[in-house]
């Protein structure tokens, strides 16, 4: 016996939805007004919209695994070797490494504030050499 086709419809709207809650890739504006929301300054937000999209593409479930054996998560790219534990609470910011993959930023958020006052934009270098040699993005339509 066959589920009816609306019950597998329903299945599969609903299991795409459970996906997409686990993630979420920002436009430009929305990251804009996401990062005042979280008080940061106004005027560093094009350099952190800058560094964001060139660590992360702006998604907060972004992994990456480095040659040098650590990891780095989420939207702001929070590397493990420091920052934050695999499995368990741990590093600088007190946290799980898998903490940085969800849609809430507010952890993110506070370890992100917390390595740009140990260090600043220096802990991204890779972005930060990229932004910093490259004209910011242009937020002036958000």
């Amino acid at each position: 016996m066959h589920p009816p086709s609306e019950l597998v419809l329903l299945l599969t709207v609903a299991l795409v939805y459970s996906c997409n809650a686990h993630a979420r890739t920002f436009t430009r504006c929305q990251l804009s007004r996401e990062l005042l929301r979280y008080n940061f300054p106004r005027s560093l937000i094009p350099n952190w919209v800058c560094l964001i999209e060139h660590s992360s593409g702006r998604t907060t479930e972004k992994l990456t695994n480095h040659n040098n054996s650590y990891t780095s998560y989420g939207l702001f790219q929070i590397h493990n070797k420091e920052w934050c534990k695999k499995g368990r609470k741990g590093g600088h910011c007190s946290m799980k490494c898998e903490d940085l993959l969800n849609v809430d930023l507010a952890d993110d958020v506070r370890c992100a504030k917390r390595i740009y006052d140990r260090v600043g934009f220096k802990a991204w270098p890779v972005s930060f050499s990229y932004c910093k040699e490259k004209s910011l993005p242009d937020l002036s339509r958000c």
